[in-house]
């Protein structure tokens, strides 16, 4: 990994990395001048990016020069467009084709005033045994080292899978980490994993209450850690982003830049932590890093990531604040 990280962490290298994406997209962005009720927006800008939130996380350790193992869900024509998109963005790809379509995600950017919207398409269903053996494949592999586990399911998979293969991953002697929300969320605290990273509004939900500051999200993040997750990573999106672990709660503000989407900062900030929770580097420094590649995502279009310029230019304006708690 071509990190400007002041530390290096293990010197044996990193621990083997597996992602699994079991409902990617291929995400389409219109940008407009403006949006109007029953009104054709003609674009003034239009991309294709592979999306997902795994693909995304797959895409940001490869752009750290971090190897990982990416377990991806196909179906149909928008499916192989998919896998052309990722030809050069991604490395070590299993699929598993099923029948249907891969989903379609919408994003319109509106100029003035500017805004976002975000559309999810729906997946397509994964037969029971070709689920088991996408899954066993993946499991292999996550128990050598680190196994992520992000982004929606398609309806009829249970919101236990997470939780269930947090314990599986655990058992072969692997770290799970986690990036969802709602009873998936839940339950996969329950389970006890490596490291969870829930945005505000995720942990606002599932805490039934506002955090009203970094302090406020810190003391949240260390009751969760206390139950059994070793880190607690909570992004506050222009604010940036606490890690809390066993040695204390840190906190990284975002620099200010101007954000064009936002679309992947969050998984651009799950593959940096993965990056450098699997080299051994220092909480400190991995939450720097989380945040530079966050920081660099925002400022591209569509679903374009952060640039390894980007994370030179960012990661030593990041000063990192020890919250004690």
């Amino acid at each position: 990994m071509n990190s400007p990280a002041s530390d290096t962490g293990d010197e044996s290298g990193p621990l083997p990395i597996a992602v699994l994406s079991l409902n990617p997209a291929v995400d389409m962005t219109y940008e407009v001048p403006r949006l109007i009720a029953d009104q054709k927006a003609h674009a003034v800008a239009t991309r294709f990016d592979p999306g997902g939130n795994g693909i995304n996380v797959g895409r940001a350790l490869k752009r750290l020069d971090t190897l990982a193992h990416n377990y991806c869900v196909v179906a149909g024509e928008i499916g192989q467009l998919l896998k052309h998109l990722l030809r050069r963005q991604l490395d070590h790809v299993d699929y598993e084709e099923v029948e249907g379509e891969t989903r379609i995600n919408g994003t319109a950017i509106e100029q003035h005033p500017r805004a976002q919207y975000e559309i999810s398409g729906i997946g397509p269903a994964i037969p029971a045994h070709q689920l088991d053996k996408l899954l066993e494949r993946y499991e292999e592999q996550a128990g050598k080292g680190f196994g992520v586990l992000t982004g929606s399911t398609q309806s009829g998979i249970s919101p236990q899978l997470y939780a269930d293969l947090i314990r599986r991953i655990t058992a072969r002697g692997g770290r799970a980490v986690v990036d969802s929300h709602d009873e998936a969320l839940r339950l996969a605290i329950e389970a006890k994993p490596f490291l969870i990273k829930p945005n505000r509004y995720e942990l606002e939900t599932l805490l039934g209450r506002r955090l009203k500051d970094a302090e406020t999200a810190a003391s949240e993040a260390r009751a969760l850690q206390q139950r059994g997750v070793d880190y607690v990573c909570v992004s506050l999106g222009s604010e940036g982003a606490i890690l809390t672990g066993s040695d204390n709660s840190h906190f990284a503000p975002a620099p200010k830049v101007s954000v064009y989407s936002s679309v992947g900062a969050g998984d651009s900030m799950v593959g940096a932590l993965v990056a450098a929770f699997s080299r051994g580097i220092s909480p400190q420094n991995a939450l720097r890093l989380g945040v530079a590649c966050a920081t660099g995502t925002v400022t591209h279009p569509g679903t374009e990531l952060f640039s390894p310029d980007d994370v030179q230019d960012y990661f030593d304006t990041i000063q990192i604040r020890d919250l004690d708690i």
